[in-house]
Order: C-alpha cells, then structure tokens, then sequence
C-alpha cells in the first residue's frame, strides 16, 4: 500500500456491535484515518455515529460507497461480504473481512499480527480476520510452538455477545425472570427457539454438522492450523455457551513432542507480543473474562503440568472477543498494511 499521512477508510456493518468497536479501537489505537465512510444496510442507512468528536451519517452500502477507499474494514457477515469484498477490491479498496466468508480460501491470508504478520503482505485484495475464539488461542500456542505442538485439546467458555446484540439482549431478559422454567427465544444460529441461557452452560455454538461437532468447533481446528502453519496438528475442540455478555475463555491443554514443564511455558509466553500472563493462584489472580473486557490483550494463567503426561501443560486463556476477537485484530491488519 503506497505510504501517506492518512488513510481512507470504509466500515462496512457500521451500526453493529463490532463495527462499532472498530471505530472505537481505530480511534483508541490513533489510526491516521483521512476520510471515513461508514456503510451498512439499507434499513441501518441515516443513523448517526460519532468518530472523533464528528458526526457521521450511516450510508446504505453499494459499490460506488468504496470508490477512494484505501481500506475496507468488514463486519456485516458473510452474505454481506460475499457481495461487496469484490466490489471493493475493484474500487481499490485493501477489504480486512471479520466473517467466514473468506477464512479459508488459499489465495487469503488468516491473520494474526502478533503470530504471522507476514502473511499479511501475501494478499490479493482481501485479508481473512479469524475467528474470534481462533485469535485468541493462537496468541497464545504461538509461542509455544518451538517446543514442537503435537495436540492441542481446547474447551471454549464464550460469552453471547458473539452471537449479536440481540443474544445480549435475550440474556438480559433471561436474567430478569429468574423462573428457571421460564425460556425466550435465544437466537442460536438457524435455531428459533432454542434452550435458557440465563444461569446454564450450554455445549453448542452455532450450528451442528455432520461430524457431530459444531461449526464454531471446527472453525477453532482448521483456522488454527491454516494461521500457524502446522497443517497436521491435531485439534480436539469443545466449544460451549456461558451467560457471560464480553469475554471468550478456553481451558487448553497442550502436548508438545518432548517432555516440557510448565514453568518453561511460563517464561515463554512472559513477554510473548499481545500476552499478558497473570499466574498467581494464591493470591486468587488469573485471567477472567471481567479482566479482559475492554482490552487488546491475550490473557493466560492457571498454567500447570500435567498429572499424567510430562509432554502436557494446561492453561486458561482469556480475551475481549469483540475487541481482539474482533475489531482490534482488525484494525491491527490495517496497521501492518500502513508499515509497508
């Protein structure tokens, strides 16, 4: 991307929760933004957002929205991006897609910035943002990987706000009717109706396929692979529901080709780019979804040894799944496109 002083930039899902956080995090991350246009759908057109100070008004998104843009930050899913992606790289837009739409196309890049940046520069118009349970458990095997990753077991704890809005909005309401008895119609996936979420753990997020595992978990195992470049390492996934509104969590166990102590893993991830390790059980400090909320980071702690494997550490991972998750890794890619 040819170097200037500021550049223009698109955000296409505007009004929705994570395009909204990418305005927050271009401007907390003082993204040199020159002209800013903000799109969504027709129904979204007219509202109003705030960028700066400045008011901006929200406009129905068409081909013509990305003539000048340098970039175009997606979050208005997959359809969405199907439709406009290849609009905007004809009108010279450099499209940073946050749905599934592009993940796992060859010729598009999956990144991470912290785990592979240079993948980055490989793309031909269109950057994949991962998955946001995905981001957040490579930053943290990342570092690990010297010491030869052989499998990695991953139990998601994911708040609904992953789900949109509206499944905040259901919980809200779950939450006011402490009957236990009492259902709403929580959105899941296709699903219209679906169980309480409100003070339950549920072992589904989105929709189930015909391996019995869920897309979400599926997701975690092949977008892991693509971005660490370790196309056979084995994955076991289980990804779960909790009535949290911000903050993904996973308890991960990992096992290495040799035998690794977990204070080895300790010092290796102490410093590693976008971890921050908070590992004092005694002292009742480890990562919490509360702790991440509003950050940038990739918490870890409870980090122990294995009872019966030394190959093996365990360790919990926590991270903000709108802002890393999401509209911070993104804005992170438009920062790599900016460095040259």
């Amino acid at each position: 991307m040819q170097k200037k002083d500021r550049y223009n930039v698109a955000v296409l899902g505007a009004t929705g929760a994570v395009g909204r956080a990418m305005l927050e995090t271009l401007e907390r991350r003082s993204f040199p933004v020159g002209e800013l246009r903000l799109l969504a759908s027709p129904r979204s057109a007219g509202q109003t957002l705030t960028f700066r100070g400045e008011a901006y008004s929200v406009q129905a998104a068409e081909e013509a929205a990305f003539e000048g843009m340098d970039i175009a930050l997606f979050s208005a899913g997959a359809a969405a991006s199907q439709t406009f992606a290849p609009l905007a790289v004809r009108r010279g837009a450099v499209v940073i897609d946050n749905s599934s739409a592009f993940r796992m196309h060859e010729d598009v890049p999956l990144v991470v910035p912290e785990v592979n940046p240079h993948a980055a520069a490989l793309h031909r118009g269109i950057i994949a943002n991962p998955n946001c349970s995905t981001i957040q458990l490579v930053v943290a095997l990342a570092p690990l990987v010297e010491f030869g990753l052989e499998h990695v077991t991953v139990s998601t704890y994911q708040a609904v706000s992953g789900m949109g809005q509206k499944a905040i909005d259901a919980l809200m309401l779950e939450t006011e009717n402490r009957d236990p008895q009492h259902t709403t119609l929580f959105p899941v996936a296709s699903q219209a109706e679906h169980h309480r979420m409100a003070f339950n753990v549920l072992p589904q997020c989105d929709v189930f396929l015909d391996n019995d595992y869920t897309k979400e978990e599926m997701k975690l195992v092949n977008e892991s692979r693509k971005i660490l470049e370790l196309p056979d390492l084995r994955v076991s996934p289980t990804a779960v529901r909790v009535p949290v509104v911000y903050g993904h969590s996973e308890a991960v166990r990992v096992r290495f080709s040799r035998p690794v102590r977990a204070e080895e893993v300790r010092e290796r991830l102490q410093g590693a780019p976008g971890v921050v390790v908070v590992d004092d059980p005694a002292s009742a400090r480890y990562p919490h979804p509360l702790m991440a909320a509003g950050t940038g980071e990739t918490y870890v702690g409870r980090i122990r040894q294995d009872l019966g494997d030394d190959h093996a550490v365990l360790m919990f991972v926590v991270a903000d799944n709108l802002l890393k998750g999401a509209a911070w890794n993104a804005v992170q890619i438009a920062e790599l496109l900016i460095q040259g």
